[in-house]
């Protein structure tokens, strides 16, 4: 068996696969002795004729498709190993030449892992972003803890206001004909939460339990039902229920009902200490994020449209997920934007474009720094998943995990320690 490379160009390599007659001959042999069962030829008891004589009825290549399959394999992978090529696809292969007497020759093109041509990774610069916690930040924590604590109670005996909490049946009309989407029974709504069409929600302040509303709106240019955008739109609602959020008073008792503290001031302190701290892990992921940004975008890289069109499917994919912990899917979502899945994967293709060249980027990173992953360094990491997941026997949760494929957490080990490095080496201004 011998391979000749071919051709190196614009990540893709083409090869050739040649194979001595003998190591053909003895492929066919195995293919003809595996399969000779299958074949009824008069005058033989089944799996008894000779090769010759089921080549001369079924012709002479009937076992030559099981031969190639069966030694295709394990020589495509001596190949990839010969060249030291990293695949990002299924191959090509065409049968080149197949005579008797003959080598066999198979030609293949297969599109590899391109080279990343790194920039100057370890003398990034990049502007210093700072937040400062203020009085103002503490006392709007302390509104939205205080309206999460408030009681909700009946305000029917008088007219509605900013604020309120209505429950409503609406039917909506466009040119006079309802239209798809725009009906609902007892619909919870807040007044002034901006939930609804602008416009909307002001039209019902005033109005009490029982009544019907004109409401008329305008469906916003951007909206996304793309029969509806700019279009005058008149809605008929029915009021159910008018209720009032009552807020608790922010007192001593009240920071003892909602905390460990004694008193209002300590549970303030509290507040800031934590947006604080939010502050600075927020200050620390824009500072990551600008440093990884300037580091891919002064990197090259030319990316193979396959690897682009996988990660799309992986992000279509993801995307599914979080759309079914929601309670939808990907059909029922392309159904109620009224968009296509092609739409859809062109609105990702950016997005996967960027997460390629990222992960291309740190992966030659990773090469260039000699980064390598430690058996400490997954015990580390299956030590806080297990965590993460309360496992409660955390060995035996280790022993399972290692039986598997522990490519995606060694990955994983390397985008972190290279990120230290670059952050380490990252200067801010």
């Amino acid at each position: 068996m011998d391979f000749v490379l071919k051709s190196n160009e614009n990540n893709k390599i083409s090869f050739n696969i040649e194979l001595t007659e003998e190591e053909f001959e003895k492929a066919v042999q195995s293919a003809y002795l595996k399969n000779r069962n299958k074949f009824n030829i008069p005058g033989f008891r089944k799996g008894k004729a000779p090769r010759k004589i089921i080549e001369l009825n079924y012709g002479e290549g009937v076992f030559y498709e099981e031969a190639l399959n069966s030694i295709l394999p394990k020589a495509y992978e001596e190949a990839i190993e010969k060249f030291n090529l990293e695949p990002v696809d299924n191959p090509e292969i065409d049968i080149e030449s197949m005579e008797k007497g003959k080598p066999v020759i198979i030609s293949v093109e297969v599109t590899v892992k391109p080279e990343v041509k790194l920039g100057d990774y370890k003398n990034i610069e990049v502007e210093k972003v700072e937040y400062n916690v203020t009085d103002e930040d503490v006392e709007r924590e302390l509104k939205a803890i205080q309206e999460m604590n408030a009681r909700i109670i009946d305000a029917s005996d008088r007219e509605t206001k900013e604020g309120d909490i209505l429950t409503i049946d609406y039917k909506g009309f466009v040119d006079g004909e309802q239209f798809e989407g725009g009906t609902a029974e007892k619909q919870r709504l807040e007044i002034g939460s901006k939930t609804f069409i602008p416009g909307f929600e002001e039209q019902l302040i005033g109005k009490k339990k029982g009544d019907t509303v004109e409401v008329k709106v305008t469906f916003p240019d951007e909206y996304f039902e793309e029969s509806l955008k700019g279009k005058e739109a008149t809605f008929e609602v029915v009021i159910h229920e008018v209720k009032e959020k009552e807020l608790p008073e922010l007192d001593d008792e009240f920071a003892k009902d909602v905390s460990e503290f004694d008193t209002l001031e300590e549970y303030k302190n509290n507040i800031r200490e934590k947006l604080e701290k939010d502050a600075k892990e927020k200050e620390k992921l824009e500072f990551e994020n600008k440093v990884i940004d300037k580091v891919i975008d002064s990197s090259e890289v030319d990316i193979p449209e396959v690897m682009v069109e996988h990660q799309v499917e992986h992000e279509i994919e993801e995307f599914n997920y979080r759309l079914r912990m929601q309670g939808l899917d990907l059909d029922k979502y392309l159904q109620l934007t009224g968009s296509k899945l092609e739409d859809l994967k062109k609105q990702l293709k950016p997005i996967a474009e960027r997460r390629v060249k990222t992960d291309l980027v740190f992966e030659a990173i990773g090469k260039s720094e000699n980064i390598a992953v430690t058996d400490e360094d997954i015990d580390k990491e299956l030590d806080k998943i297990a965590k993460e997941y309360n496992q409660e026997n955390v060995e035996q949760f280790k022993e399972n995990m290692k039986k598997g494929d522990l490519g995606f957490l060694e990955a994983g080990i390397i985008r972190d320690k290279v990120i230290d490095i670059l952050i380490n080496n990252a200067k801010a201004i």
